[in-house]
């Protein structure tokens, strides 16, 4: 595969001479212009599993703790205390005087309303594996709750943090969830005041959010949100000035964006991982080659994942040994099968499976046209013939939540919670995105979850690791150095969480 075939794509040449002098953006109308590709198709935070709707629901709902962006220690939100009574008992003490969006009061009946509700498996939220580790939660006072854990969970206060934005009880239950998602109200530091599902989103500061929050009162008055097709619609429009702020554009681009008088880019590696996904449980029909282990083996040596970190993430992209973040607690890389590029390995791989002139599949995927392609190159260079399918980001997940995707190139930023607690049980434990369907992978995995003896939680997920590079399942294929780009009057400040946060932002 040569340099022109890897790197090709959009270059921004012509377009960057189309754009007139400076403007001062939205600055004067105090409204921030944001676009994402990733169309949120429901806005409530519990009911998409999208980066996009986290992002939203930090800005629209507040959670019981905070996790400080760059410190990562945990600061009083909703909950000014917390304490562990014992390893499954959680003891948390709420803030009184918090306001939601509709003049109601924040007391115990909205948490454990919440904490009950997505604890619930009939209530079938999104990703359940973020809250299956609740048993129940009680009021034990008017601004006093106690939660009980089904096993120890060792970064409860994480995913308190990061997932868990607390509802309205009053209002939810008057209105109801499709209503809800329609006209939503929380206690963040903007309330939303128009939802057109998969199209926008809109935001105004709330001028009652309480004093005092480590979130700050928003400098920023009103966040406007759309949602477009595609990057290239994407950069588009912050070119042409009607958007202030995009990001995860083609790092290609990056440099060229820095020479625009109006504009400015910036890179920050991320806890989000791309990865493959294969379907080695046969799920996506019958007589699939991907469930032959030497297929799949295949697959592992034949893709150069260190050439796509370097020569298309660019900015200190690496390729994690393991399936997961390296920061994570668990991911142990020392213990993974290793797999290097090697095309002539993967063809005598693929001819031992009984495949010697290789054979037709379908890879399905989200991410920048340029990095599937590559993929589908370097496959199809052992003789693996792909049919790249480039959808939007619910589509492509409703299809892996089918079980429909044979290949699926996609990415988990794993709610930015540093345990791979936020990964592995998400695809190995029998989930719908669980492509291998393993028993003893899952029966690992749950171990290492089931437990606050940190030895026996990394031995239990080191063999996971083990065991499924072994089987040549999920394949990490980078870690993502994500863009941004912005407008040249806006104060934005990228954390490694890639939770982009605007009530900190403001204009200069």
């Amino acid at each position: 595969m040569n340099r022109r075939t890897l790197l090709g794509g959009l270059t921004l040449a012509l377009s960057l001479l189309c754009v007139g002098q400076p403007a001062q953006a939205q600055k004067s109308a105090d409204t921030l212009r944001i676009v994402f590709r990733d169309g949120v198709p429901n806005i409530d935070p519990y009911y998409n599993n999208l980066r996009t709707g986290l992002v939203l629901a930090h800005h629209g709902w507040d959670t019981l703790v905070y996790r400080d962006p760059g410190t990562f220690d945990i600061k009083p939100l909703l909950a000014t205390e917390w304490k562990f009574v014992d390893a499954v008992t959680l003891d948390f003490t709420l803030r009184q005087g918090v306001k939601f969006h509709d003049g109601s009061s924040l007391t115990a009946d909205d948490v454990v309303y919440t904490l009950n509700l997505i604890s619930n498996p009939d209530s079938k939220v999104s990703t359940p594996s973020n809250f299956s580790w609740i048993d129940h939660a009680e009021k034990t006072g008017d601004y006093a709750v106690r939660v009980i854990l089904k096993k120890p969970t060792p970064a409860a206060l994480q995913y308190f943090a990061l997932v868990i934005p607390i509802y309205p009880k009053a209002y939810r239950e008057k209105v109801g969830p499709e209503a809800y998602a329609k006209a939503p109200v929380g206690s963040g530091p903007y309330k939303i005041v128009k939802v057109d599902p998969g199209a926008s989103v809109d935001f105004e500061r709330f001028d009652d959010y309480w004093a005092g929050s480590p979130k700050g009162k928003p400098a920023i008055k009103n966040i406007s949100v759309r949602f477009v097709p595609d990057a290239s619609t994407e950069m588009t429009e912050l070119l042409a000035q009607r958007a202030d702020w995009i990001w995860q554009f083609n790092p290609d681009q990056f440099d060229q964006i820095n020479k625009m008088p109006n504009l400015q880019a910036e890179k920050k590696e991320s806890m989000r991982v791309g990865f493959l996904a294969i379907d080695a449980a046969g799920r996506s029909g019958a007589g699939n080659p991907l469930t032959n282990l030497k297929v799949r083996q295949a697959i592992w040596h034949a893709i150069d994942r260190q050439t796509i970190a370097d020569k298309l993430v660019t900015g200190g992209s690496r390729v994690p040994p393991a399936p997961c973040y390296p920061t994570q607690f668990g991911c142990d890389g020392d213990v993974a099968v290793k797999y290097d590029y090697d095309p002539a390995k993967a063809k005598a791989l693929l001819a031992e499976a009984g495949f010697p002139n290789g054979f037709e599949t379908e890879l399905i995927t989200y991410v920048l046209p340029t990095w599937g392609a590559a993929v589908q190159n370097y496959l199809q260079d052992v003789g693996i013939k792909v049919k790249l399918s480039q959808l939007q980001v619910a589509a492509a997940v409703e299809r892996s939540m089918r079980g429909e995707n044979p290949l699926e190139f996609g990415s988990w930023g794993s709610y930015s919670i540093n345990d791979v607690s936020a990964v592995f049980p998400n695809y190995f434990t029998f989930g719908s995105f669980d492509a291998q369907r393993d028993p003893e992978l899952k029966r690992l995995v749950e171990e290492g979850g089931a437990t606050n003896d940190l030895e026996k939680r990394h031995a239990a997920y080191a063999e996971a690791i083990k065991r499924e590079t072994e089987n040549a399942y999920w394949l990490p294929l980078f870690t993502y150095t994500t863009t941004y780009a912005y407008s040249r009057t806006l104060e934005f400040t990228p954390y490694s969480d890639e939770l982009p946060r605007f009530f900190l932002s403001k204009w200069k």
